[in-house]
C-alpha cells in the first residue's frame, strides 16, 4: 500500500475517531479535537501543501456532519497552512516531546477554537458565556490535555 493511501485512511481514520467516540466525550460540553491534533502532526510532517489540502478534506467532511456549512473547512484549513510553515525540511523522524505537544496543542487549539467560536457565533448570532468558556477556553485546554497524553504514549 502506498504511503498516500495510508495517510488517506489515517486521516478517514481519525475523522471517524472524532465523530464516533472523541466528540462525545465531553466534560461540561467541552470536547477535544482529534481532527485538529492530526492536521497539526501532519502538517509538521508533510508540509504547507499537503497539510493544507488535508486540512481542507477533512474540515469539508466535517462541516457536512456538524452542518457548519463552510466554518469547519476554512478554520481547518488555515491552521494547517500556519502550521505546515513550521514543517521540517528534511523527511526525518519528528519526535515530539509530551512538554512540546501540550504547549503547541494548547497554542493551536485556542487560535483554532477562537476562530471556530467568533464564526459560530457570527453564524448563529449567539451570546452565551458557554461559547467563550465551554467551547473555546474549555475546548482547548481539554485538546491540549488529550495532545499531551498521545504524545506521551506516542514515544518510542
Amino acid at each position: 500500500m502506498s504511503s498516500s493511501a495510508r495517510r488517506l485512511l489515517a486521516a478517514a481514520g481519525v475523522f471517524l475517531l472524532q465523530w464516533l467516540i472523541v466528540g462525545r466525550l465531553r466534560i461540561y460540553g467541552s470536547y477535544p479535537d482529534a481532527v485538529l491534533l492530526f492536521l497539526c502532526w501532519y502538517s509538521l510532517r508533510e508540509g504547507r501543501r499537503r497539510g493544507t489540502l488535508t486540512g481542507a478534506g477533512l474540515g469539508v467532511a466535517m462541516d457536512v456532519v456538524y452542518g457548519t456549512w463552510g466554518i469547519h473547512m476554512f478554520v481547518k484549513t488555515l491552521i494547517s497552512f500556519l502550521v505546515g510553515r513550521f514543517a521540517l525540511e528534511e523527511h526525518t523522524p519528528l519526535i515530539i516531546r509530551p512538554q512540546q505537544a501540550l504547549l503547541g496543542s494548547l497554542v493551536v487549539a485556542l487560535l483554532h477554537n477562537g476562530l471556530l467560536v467568533a464564526l459560530v457565533a457570527l453564524q448563529t448570532q449567539a451570546t452565551t458565556s458557554f461559547l467563550l468558556y465551554g467551547l473555546w477556553l474549555g475546548s482547548a485546554v481539554y485538546t491540549a490535555a488529550v495532545g499531551g497524553i498521545v504524545a506521551l504514549f506516542a514515544r518510542r
